[in-house]
């Protein structure tokens, strides 16, 4: 059940960071989610270095690093990926 709900968060995660973000990002709904994933993981790494990884009752602490994690990580994520598209794009 724990990988369901890894999925599910970073689906969700990576479709903010995706609506957050200025302009249109190339990279595929596939992509984004294990970008949304990879957010909420770093998201949770810090707010446990913040001292914040568990507060009684909703953690909102913690959502908004993931969510600022996953923002990073899409930004840097699709960049990449449109550079990498480009590339293969200018060798066909």
């Amino acid at each position: 059940m724990g990988w369901l709900w890894a999925i599910i968060v970073g689906f969700v995660l990576g479709l903010i960071a995706k609506a957050i973000l200025p302009g249109k990002q190339h990279s595929p709904l596939w992509l984004t989610t294990i970008f949304g994933m990879l957010g909420a993981i770093a998201g949770n790494a810090v707010a446990r270095a913040a001292g914040v990884g568990a507060t009684p009752g909703i953690d909102w602490s913690r959502h908004a690093f993931q969510l600022v994690a996953a923002i990073i990580i899409v930004g840097v994520g699709d960049m990449l990926y449109v550079a990498t598209l480009g590339k293969r794009k200018q060798e066909a």
